[in-house]
């Protein structure tokens, strides 16, 4: 039998269903056996008292992307994958965002660009879509979704990104009819809207009043409103970044009926809150995102909806602006929180934070971690079992993680180009040590191992996940509505 190019020895390896203690070997690309005393490899990895687990598959990441208003932000793919490989991340799905105007094709061209420049690790895309035309839908995104770019994403906020109902619904119908996942931005424009204008006529314009801003209400009214769309079409979707308890009661009750609706939450979701944002001065801008961070209750409510499976994903969100007029402080010293660009870097903390909390503490189990970080986002996707899991096959993505190595999150060590971390002062304990892509090694003794371009794109189908439950409503059956046919 052909030797191993890499064994992986003794380590406690962990997939979304089990763990065991084995050695895992490597050839070429991919895993050729998980076994107990496997031959000896050409090269050696000793990982007796480490994790080894898939590496991390990042699905909600924004990288050298520009912004509807017209600024970039921070990171270029270079920069942000390799934040995302010192974080134990080895798959990115990341955004190619058109605006208004745009041509879809082109964006996503100028996003592989960006990518096979610099990526380190390996990338898909989502397809923003903030101009839904006619030709757009009919023409451009068929042999897109072909091409393997098989999720589509909208906005219903943002004056320059937000799609209205019926443009949602063609967006739907596009993607059931081109067998395609649709992931939203769900909240309601017009109450957004509505209190900033509010708050700031009344002179509340510090960052913390961002909190305020978007109304807890307005994230339920927009999930239950994008349930009912996607019931209509019978189209599976993908609700990004669910901050709420009352948000999470909503997609439990579509589940509960079957409907086929996937979410996500996020770290800033499970470990912050809106007091985080009460800082002097513009401070507070640096944990600006959108929804904004909750409340306690909400965090708790959050990992009960993970614990039932109501929520599938744990995404980091990854957003870079750096603290200084080429991001978050463009509108100046005096800016108000409408001036400050939404947005936190996450790639690299993601899973530290996640693992210490899940692992080191005790909450759940690794496996768990693993599912929630690795498996599920790679199965939703159409990564799986490619990405996402240790199996014989699979790519050797591996993170080999030390137990019990603390480390002190520090603005002097982020990777990305943000120039600081929002969990600084923070003591994890859980740290992957080394990080391997496709068989090769990634970061080792704290040093990228790859050169910028080696990561590879993945194209994809959309899988199961997205295939439509096969329920026609009472106005798409011909039994039911006089005989029309409109599928």
């Amino acid at each position: 039998m052909q030797p191993f190019d890499l064994v992986i020895r003794g380590g406690t390896i962990a997939t979304a269903t089990d763990t065991m203690k084995a050695d895992l070997g490597i050839r070429g690309s991919t895993i050729a056996a998980i076994g107990e005393g496997l031959d000896k490899g050409a090269k050696e990895i000793d990982a007796r008292g480490k994790l080894v687990l898939p590496g991390g598959v990042d699905s909600h990441s924004h990288i050298e992307q520009l912004s509807a208003s017209g600024l970039m932000n921070a990171d270029t793919f270079q920069s942000a994958t390799t934040a995302a490989a010192f974080g134990g991340t080895t798959t990115v799905v990341s955004f190619a965002a058109q605006h208004v105007g745009m041509s879809l094709k082109t964006v996503v061209d100028e996003y592989h660009q960006f990518a096979e420049r610099g990526a380190v690790v390996d990338y898909a895309f989502h397809m923003i879509l903030a101009d839904p035309r006619e030709e757009v839908l009919e023409k451009e995104v068929p042999p897109l979704v072909k091409a393997g770019h098989a999720s589509l994403k909208v906005f219903m906020t943002y004056d320059r990104l937000k799609v209205d109902d019926e443009q949602l619904l063609n967006v739907l119908q596009s993607a059931r009819d081109n067998h395609a996942m649709v992931c939203v931005h769900a909240e309601n424009h017009g109450m957004i809207s509505w209190m900033g204008k509010r708050l700031v006529k009344h002179g509340y314009t510090a960052p913390k009043f961002h909190a305020i801003s978007h109304p807890r209400v307005c994230e339920p009214e927009a999930f239950t409103r994008l349930i009912a769309c996607a019931a209509l079409v019978d189209q599976p979707i993908m609700i990004f970044h669910v901050s709420t308890r009352e948000g999470a009661e909503v997609i439990r009750q579509a589940r509960g009926e079957g409907l086929k609706i996937f979410a996500e939450t996020c770290p800033q979701y499970l470990f912050m809150t809106k007091h985080d944002l009460d800082k002097p001065g513009l401070e507070g801008g640096k944990w600006m995102f959108s929804p904004p961070a909750r409340d306690a209750h909400d965090q708790e409510a959050l990992w009960q909806a993970l614990a039932l499976g109501d929520l599938q994903v744990i995404s980091s969100d990854h957003a870079p602006y750096a603290f200084d007029k080429s991001g978050k402080l463009m509108g100046g010293k005096k800016a108000t929180f409408k001036q400050i660009p939404n947005g936190m870097p996450g790639l690299e903390a993601r899973l530290p934070v996640v693992f210490d909390e899940m692992v080191s503490n005790g909450r759940f189990d690794v496996t768990k971690f693993v599912e929630w970080t690795s498996t599920n986002p790679a199965k939703i996707y159409g990564l799986y079992p490619k990405k996402g899991t240790l199996a014989i096959g699979s790519d050797a993505d591996i993170a080999i993680w030390d137990p019990k190595k603390s480390v002190t999150f520090s603005d002097k060590t982020v990777k990305d180009r943000a120039g600081y971390t929002p969990w600084k002062g923070r003591t994890v304990k859980g740290w992957p040590t080394t990080v391997l892509l496709r068989g090769e090694v990634l970061v080792s003794d704290e040093k990228l191992r790859a050169k910028p371009g080696s990561g590879q794109f993945l194209a994809r189908k959309a899988g199961k996940a997205a295939e439509p439950l096969g329920r026609a409503t009472v106005e798409f059956n011909p039994k039911q509505n006089f005989g029309a046919k409109l599928r």
